[in-house]
């Protein structure tokens, strides 16, 4: 198996190579590959050193498979260049995850609509993910009509530039600055560009792809997208309204047998998902899960995940591993 990993000096390209060694998927030569500044740097990956290549030489080596963490101006030029050479591209931008002829996937939850025909698939976003891994099972059980978010999202979502801000303002250092107001000892309501409705961009990708991925339109989805001082992974206040009458501990059991996904939720003992216990760990974790006595069927939520693992690099490569185990690749 011949894997491409393009953005492989970025921060998710770097989980990737991470993500591809611990779960042992079947790479048989690795193509690491940049934008041209980055040519013919050195990346280890397995103890061993692998020289970064051009987009152009990638496609020529044939891969059978490239993950894509580049950005989505890069993904809409290249992608369906990688995709004629018959390489299936996951790609980890936004570039085609609403494009209604792309499968976008959680492995756990749609994917079984993917087949051999599928060249370019979109993971989704982040924050997106690890809500609908706690979504999936509880909409098939009791439908759900309407979901209610607050995001608390990690500054490493935004990227390289957004750490090194953040460690600035630790230190009481002057720097470049990822966003508009210092990040640290601070909560910035406002996660990518504004649109025409008010929401931001983050904000709408919340609604449209869970819409997308639960293949159900008539969930009605309002989120606020919210930029906060740390590093571990993205954090989300989720309140449901059922179309179904619910048991509490029935949602506990059945959270709990969903796979990739941690019950961690006893107020006794002051067990709940953080975002400090997420870093570096595949699981999407839940807790505070609790009654909504202002609504009927309604239930709140709070969702944890590291947004660099199953927010990005491990969704994809679960992505690459089920078109291995179903032949749909190599």
């Amino acid at each position: 198996m011949k894997v491409a990993v393009v953005g492989a000096t970025g921060l998710v390209g770097t989980v990737m190579l991470k993500v591809l060694e611990e779960r042992q998927f079947p790479v048989t030569e690795l193509i690491p590959v940049a934008s041209e500044r980055s040519v013919g740097k050195k990346i280890s990956y397995k103890g061993d050193e692998y020289t970064v290549v051009g987009l152009s030489t990638a496609i020529e080596m044939k891969p059978d498979v490239a993950l894509f963490s580049a950005g989505g101006s890069t993904s809409l030029e290249w992608a369906p260049k990688f995709a004629d050479a018959g390489i299936t591209v996951i790609d980890n931008s936004s570039a085609w995850r609403m494009d209604p002829t792309k499968k976008l996937v959680v492995p756990e939850i749609n994917a079984k609509a993917l087949s051999a025909n599928d060249k370019i698939i979109a993971n989704p976003n982040c924050s997106t993910i690890q809500m609908v891994m706690a979504l999936g099972p509880l909409h098939d059980q009791y439908k759900i009509k309407r979901v209610v978010v607050s995001t608390y999202q990690s500054i490493t979502g935004t990227g390289v530039k957004a750490v090194q801000q953040l460690e600035n303002e630790y230190a009481g250092q002057n720097g470049e600055m990822a966003y508009p107001y210092p990040i640290h000892r601070n909560a910035i309501p406002h996660c990518d560009v504004f649109q025409d409705n008010g929401y931001t961009k983050e904000e709408m990708k919340l609604v449209n792809e869970t819409q997308k991925i639960l293949d159900d339109r008539t969930i009605a989805v309002t989120a606020t997208a919210i930029r906060i001082p740390v590093v571990g992974g993205h954090s989300e206040s989720v309140n449901l309204e059922f179309e179904n009458e619910y048991v509490e501990g029935d949602v506990r059991t059945l959270l709990n047998e969903t796979p990739g996904v941690t019950v961690q939720d006893n107020p006794d003992t002051n067990t709940y998902p953080m975002p400090i216990y997420a870093e570096g760990k595949n699981d999407v974790f839940v807790g505070r899960i609790r009654r909504d006595h202002s609504r009927e069927n309604a239930l709140n939520m709070w969702i944890v995940s590291d947004n660099l693992r199953k927010g990005a690099a491990t969704n994809a490569v679960q992505i690459a591993e089920y078109l291995t185990e179903n032949n749909l690749i190599g």
